[in-house]
């Protein structure tokens, strides 16, 4: 007789207990970080006005027009474009559609995108370096002058950077499961950074591509057959656009600014392409074509290239203070994941953040093109990330001596730049820099000694304090003065180097006393008359009242030489102003014969004659077709002077 044996059920062992505190506490540390960077970011934005009028008009035309937001049009006429792809005016123009035109509607979707920024580091980082690796790294990027100065403008970086770091973060799970659809989403996002800034964006591509070669889980033949499938992503979420508006006949479209051929391709491989590193510009602020730049006394318009050329006056103040210390803090974290294995994910963020810093720095130093302190928003994410990374690790490996030395040296080489940097501009703050000093080579000091958990963690917020009060004095700075014109800069005026607001073109003022920006006036504007290339143009009452008067029964109320002479008519207006000659004034749009056609068939009121500085750039010995158009309108119609600017009324020809 056999015995029937019941089984009891087993009972699972019970599951480990989860750290709610712990997930609680690093939640409400991110949301108060975002909710201060937005406070900050969002804080009194209406006081840069029009920001950078160029972008202004054309987001003031693509609210109004559906082919202007398509193809990023300057004036809902679709005369010509922005020199830029569209894709970073689509939100704010957007924006303007639900919210009506001014300056908060327009710029809210860029402080919006720095907050998103800032989220999105911080989950890169926390994925493979823990919650606070992940709160410093997004503080710091924060609290980055330019970053603060650039997610309040609208040109296209705000857009650029947020879609680095969101290729970044597609490339961070990749490189976690090696699935094919993040390779898909990595390429997707940078195909989007093209329609931001063209081939600015493929400066992260390299860094991108070598963390998934090294890190990426799947074989090394997978590896690469992804990798081309990240690229064919790429080519697609740019190419859609770059293809429709190739296939448009080009005469019912607007002709592509920047271009000397009404091409796109040739914009994206020349101006804004290979011009960029090698100086070859036709058409571009500081070229006159074959790559000849304007005289400064110095290395150029755009400063030095070389190896310093980051920590020139004109970039120091932007992005420089935390440089030294990331690239230090990158070896002290490849070196401590020496022994990992291939597929180790901390080493590979690393590695890409490393190479993302690298790669676009050099290539920021090297370039021989136009070169404005702004671009260096771009290294933002990559410094943030190794600063808050590499001071974690060094944190947590606090024991090994030569960590130690290591994050000493990060910590002098951040307090040596600091007071270079802040020395350049005695008059700003002047105590900060003896309080980084002395506070420096204490914190330093410490760094050396293994001092009991309690005082460790003093000394480490003291380190942290000393490296960001520089870049926060700058941040404040950024935040608490109106930033207008076509370069933004953050901080005090600096010999050699740029002022509040706006700057300066190379080493002569662009603005008031000083070489500081004027920022009297109405929104956008360095200052008033019918401006010129660099400065937006300022319309009285009265003479914004006259080109309204029967606005309406034209295409264009009027035509002026330059995008930004055009811009401040036309936000005045709110109807389309003909820039003839595209930005600089120099780009073969409209030709002489179109415009004399346009006059003839009364599709333009005035002409407004101004100090157009680039309107009589051409190629060689031929005068370029604005010159040529502003001769015939003087030639052949009658004038008029109101408030000090002089307008031609196309409808009223000259008897002879």
């Amino acid at each position: 007789m056999t015995a029937t044996v019941t089984e009891r059920p087993v009972t699972p062992p019970p599951a480990a207990p989860t750290d709610t505190r712990g997930d609680r506490r690093e939640y409400l540390t991110l949301a108060a970080l975002l909710l201060g960077t937005g406070i900050a970011y969002l804080w009194n934005l209406s006081a840069n006005g029009w920001a950078n009028s160029f972008y202004a008009a054309a987001v003031q035309a693509g609210s109004v027009s559906w082919k202007a937001f398509f193809f990023g049009s300057s004036d809902a006429a679709n005369s010509i474009t922005v020199d830029k792809t569209p894709l970073s005016l689509w939100p704010m123009e957007i924006s303007v559609r639900i919210f009506g035109l001014h300056s908060w509607s327009m710029l809210l979707p860029q402080a919006l995108l720095g907050v998103a920024s800032v989220a999105l580091l911080w989950a890169i980082v926390r994925r493979t370096f823990g919650a606070s690796a992940g709160l410093l790294a997004g503080l710091v990027l924060a609290l980055t002058p330019i970053a603060a100065v650039m997610f309040r403008f609208n040109n296209p970086d705000a857009m650029l950077v947020f879609l680095m770091l969101a290729a970044a973060w597609a490339m961070n799970r990749a490189v976690a499961d090696g699935r094919w659809r993040w390779l898909l989403l990595t390429g997707g996002f940078v195909g989007l950074g093209f329609l931001a800034k063209q081939l600015q964006v493929l400066l992260v591509v390299p860094a991108l591509a070598l963390t998934y070669l090294i890190a990426g889980p799947p074989r090394l033949g997978k590896r690469i057959a992804q990798l081309f499938g990240a690229g064919a992503a790429l080519v697609a979420g740019a190419g859609w656009w770059v293809l429709v508006t190739e296939l448009w006949p080009a005469s019912d479209r607007p002709y592509f600014g920047g271009s000397q051929h009404n091409s796109i391709i040739e914009l994206t491989l020349g101006y804004n392409g290979l011009g960029r590193l090698n100086g070859d510009e036709t058409g571009s602020v500081g070229g006159f074509g074959g790559g000849e730049q304007l005289p400064t006394g110095g290395g150029g318009m755009w400063g030095t290239p070389g190896i310093g050329r980051l920590f020139e006056p004109q970039q120091a103040g932007q992005i420089a203070w935390l440089i030294p210390a990331a690239l230090v803090l990158l070896i002290v974290g490849i070196v401590l994941r020496g022994k990992a294995t291939r597929i180790d994910p901390q080493r590979a963020t690393l590695i890409l953040f490393g190479g993302w810093l690298l790669g676009t720095g050099l290539v920021f130093s090297f370039m021989k093109g136009i070169f404005h302190p702004y671009y260096t928003v771009a290294l933002a994410p990559a410094v943030a990330a190794l600063i808050g990374i590499g001071t974690v690790v060094a944190w947590q490996h606090r024991e090994l001596l030569w960590v130690r030395l290591a994050a000493a040296l990060a910590l002098g080489l951040t307090t040596a730049t600091a007071w270079i940097i802040l020395s350049r501009s005695t008059s700003f703050v002047p105590w900060l820099r003896w309080v980084i000093l002395v506070g420096g080579i204490v914190a330093t000091l410490l760094m050396l000694i293994r001092l009991p958990r309690k005082a460790g963690l003093v000394a480490a917020a003291a380190a942290v304090l000393v490296g960001l009060a520089g870049p926060l004095a700058y941040t404040i700075s950024g935040l608490t003065t109106a930033h207008q014109g076509p370069m933004p800069s953050a901080g005090p005026m600096v010999r050699g180097g740029w002022g509040p607001g706006g700057g300066r073109f190379g080493d002569r003022p662009m603005g008031g006393p000083g070489g500081a920006a004027r920022t009297e006036g109405g929104p956008g504007e360095f200052g008033g008359g019918a401006g010129n290339m660099m400065m937006a143009s300022k319309p009285s009452d009265k003479v914004t009242a006259l080109l309204k008067a029967d606005g309406s029964d034209y295409t264009w109320v009027a035509a002026t030489v330059s995008s930004n002479s055009a811009a401040g008519f036309q936000l005045a207006t709110q109807l389309p102003v003909m820039p003839v000659g595209g930005f600089n004034g120099s780009d073969p749009s409209p030709t002489l014969a179109q415009f004399q056609e346009y006059v003839q068939v009364g599709r333009i009121h005035y002409f407004i004659a101004g100090n157009q500085m680039g309107g009589d750039r051409g190629n060689g010995n031929t005068k370029s077709q604005s010159s040529q158009i502003t001769a015939w309108v003087k030639a052949h119609f009658n004038s008029q002077e109101v408030d000090g600017i002089t307008l031609y009324d196309l409808t009223s020809p000259k008897t002879e």
